[in-house]
């Protein structure tokens, strides 16, 4: 452990493998005080990115705490930083628990932006950790199935395997350890008859076919993105496509 002193003197201790930089520890410093002291998540949020210069709304999915817990087979349950961070994605998983999750709320203004919206599309993000604790708590349903068209609500997602692999993090090797084969057709398999559309890579063209037969419409392009450029073309693409499924 080491200890670092705030301006007060009083002793904070900071888990050495954690490895923060004098930015985030910072961030991290004052957003906790700011929780103690009773203040949500969505407001500090909010100042963060008046801070910052961020013009985009940015809202969290929920102003609960919902801990994303790793099960694994070596060292049983851990939380996701230790198991992130700590264990550098290591130990072998068996599965995922979001605590928390069945009495979580969405966070104020969520709901309203779904409404409004005419797509959702869904960032090419780790789908077992980043994006199944939002649709937890959201409680995002398929429209495409259910609704009315005038109740029908888009929802694209972006895969982000390719050609087999992860871009980055540990979505290909979580699908290896829970038995399933990291690909672009996994990730639409994951989502199901949530999605109305799907957005994946041209590495993985010869899959088309197969997610097309889940009920989806897609999309094939160059989805990697390196840089600002490949972003700004990626986003371009993806509400092309969009209009098209309007």
């Amino acid at each position: 452990m080491r200890t670092a002193s705030s301006s007060d003197s009083s002793a904070i201790l900071v888990r050495r493998w954690f490895q923060l930089g004098d930015s985030d520890l910072g961030t991290h410093l004052l957003r906790s005080n700011r929780l103690q002291k009773g203040d949500s998540l969505s407001a500090i949020t909010r100042d963060f990115c008046h801070a910052w210069g961020i013009e985009h709304r940015i809202i969290p999915m929920t102003d609960d705490p919902m801990p994303t817990i790793v099960d694994t087979v070596e060292m049983g349950e851990l939380p996701f930083q230790e198991y992130f961070v700590h264990q550098r994605c290591k130990p072998t998983v068996k599965g995922f628990r979001f605590e928390g999750a069945e009495s979580a709320r969405p966070a104020e203004g969520v709901e309203e932006a779904f409404n409004e919206a005419d797509a959702v599309v869904i960032c090419p993000s780790n789908p077992w950790v980043s994006i199944d604790p939002i649709l937890r708590v959201t409680k995002l349903k398929p429209t495409r199935v259910s609704s009315p068209a005038s109740k029908r609500k888009l929802i694209v997602a972006i895969s982000p395997i390719i050609g087999g692999k992860a871009v980055k993090g540990p979505a290909a090797k979580m699908y290896r350890e829970l038995g399933i084969m990291p690909s672009a057709l996994a990730v639409a398999k994951h989502y199901g008859e949530l999605l109305d559309g799907f957005v994946f890579d041209q590495k993985d063209a010869g899959l088309e076919n197969e997610i097309n037969n889940l009920g989806i419409k897609t999309l094939i392009c160059d989805t990697l993105m390196k840089d600002e450029k490949g972003r700004r073309r990626v986003a371009k693409d993806v509400l092309e496509f969009i209009d098209t499924l309007l």
